[in-house]
């Protein structure tokens, strides 16, 4: 893998040059929003109040030079040992070594394929439905495999690193801005856009249990966490509509009807450099295009609830088993928080451990060690999907 340049190729045959078009506007219009920064905070400790209007007005903010560079050298190890470890095709139960492939043996969602530069829910009634328009699939080069994996489920299990960057001081502090002391976890995921065949994710908002309750506001679905590994561009990044997560349930097929097409014209897309960390709300309406640039992405995803969202609430059954989230629940999902906390502290020794709220109000602590790694097998069935 390299990093991501500037640079981008496409091969969207007689659309190209309107694809190229729309990239450089959409760059040019998101560098214009004013939503991006380091993460600051006021003298009392609370979020810098320009950071949070930003972030309701648009609907994500990208947080600058969050991770460096020993950090993002943890995580590249680790996701080029996932990749190595993944199965050599669906359903295989070796990888390309001949060892146990990632995945084999977990009840819990993992591994999520695509063909080459594909879109696997589009158009379909995956995911609720939540993806209702399929985007375009340019033609992928005659040498790519059949399938690729463009997404991987409960990473935390897989990876100390990620673990660590889930244990980030300053991300659970903005986490706890936005959600309050008490939030709680929803997944954790790591997005892998292969230059040339990543898939795209069609054009949706997340989130199916507040948009018709007393709960729904403009943050009731949580928001999700992107780290970049490699940063990210307009040709392999994801588009954001800023604003939209205000708008309550939006009609995307007609959007994209009266648009003429899936290149929504108020779209613009999230620029990162490598460390950079984007914040989504998940009601915003977003996707990202097939990745026919010469750049990899690979986002550390990771998002966050309102524990006011989630507790007694049956649950949206995206990411496991629809069920009703009880307090007990939410305490076992959490303990990840708190391992993760640890695990950083042990190799970040020099930062302040983040104080997470409810593990001190039940005088819950913990101690990470490998040894506690195999403990999180099919963690993510605990998901808090709403």
């Amino acid at each position: 893998m390299t990093r991501a340049s500037s640079a981008a190729t496409t091969d969207y045959g007689a659309e190209d040059a309107a694809m190229r078009q729309y990239l450089r506007e959409g760059e040019r219009r998101a560098l214009g929003l004013g939503n991006r920064g380091p993460i600051r905070f006021e003298a009392d400790g609370s979020l810098a109040r320009d950071i949070v209007d930003a972030y309701w007005r648009c609907g994500f903010y990208i947080f600058e030079g969050v991770l460096g560079t020993e950090e993002l050298a943890d995580i590249e190890r680790d996701v080029n040992e996932i990749l190595s470890r993944l199965p050599v095709e669906r359903g295989a139960e070796l990888d390309a070594q001949g060892r146990p492939a990632l995945g084999v043996g977990h009840q819990a969602p993992t591994l999520f394929w695509s063909k080459p530069l594909g879109d696997p829910f589009g158009g379909t009634s995956l995911a609720n439905g939540r993806h209702p328009v399929k985007m375009f699939e340019p033609k992928a080069a005659d040498d790519a495999p059949k399938e690729v994996v463009y997404l991987i489920l409960g990473s935390l299990q897989f990876s100390e690193a990620c673990l660590r960057v889930y244990g980030h001081p300053q991300l659970l502090a903005v986490a706890a801005a936005f959600n309050g002391d008490d939030f709680v976890p929803f997944n954790e995921a790591l997005f892998v856009k292969e230059p040339g065949r990543g898939a795209s994710v069609a054009w949706h908002q997340d989130g199916v249990t507040h948009w018709d309750t007393p709960l729904f506001d403009e943050g009731s679905h949580g928001f999700n966490f992107m780290a970049q590994l490699y940063g990210c561009t307009a040709a392999n990044g994801v588009w954001v509509v800023p604003g939209s997560h205000k708008l309550g349930k939006v009609d995307i097929a007609a959007w994209v009807a009266e648009a003429g097409t899936e290149r929504l014209p108020d779209a613009v897309p999230i620029i990162c450099a490598p460390g950079d960390v984007a914040i989504t709300n998940r009601q915003a309406v977003h996707g990202s295009f097939a990745n026919t640039s010469a750049d990899w992405r690979v986002t550390v995803n990771f998002g966050f609830h309102r524990r006011r969202s989630v507790i007694g609430v049956r649950g949206g059954g995206l990411h496991n088993a629809p069920r009703i989230y009880d307090a007990e629940h939410i305490r076992r999902r959490a303990r990840l928080i708190g391992y993760a906390i640890d695990a950083r502290h042990q190799r970040f020794a020099d930062e302040t451990p983040y104080r997470y709220r409810p593990h001190l109000e039940a005088g819950e602590t913990f101690h990470w060690d490998r040894s506690v790694m195999p403990t999180f097998k099919d963690y993510n069935l605990l998901d808090l999907s709403i």
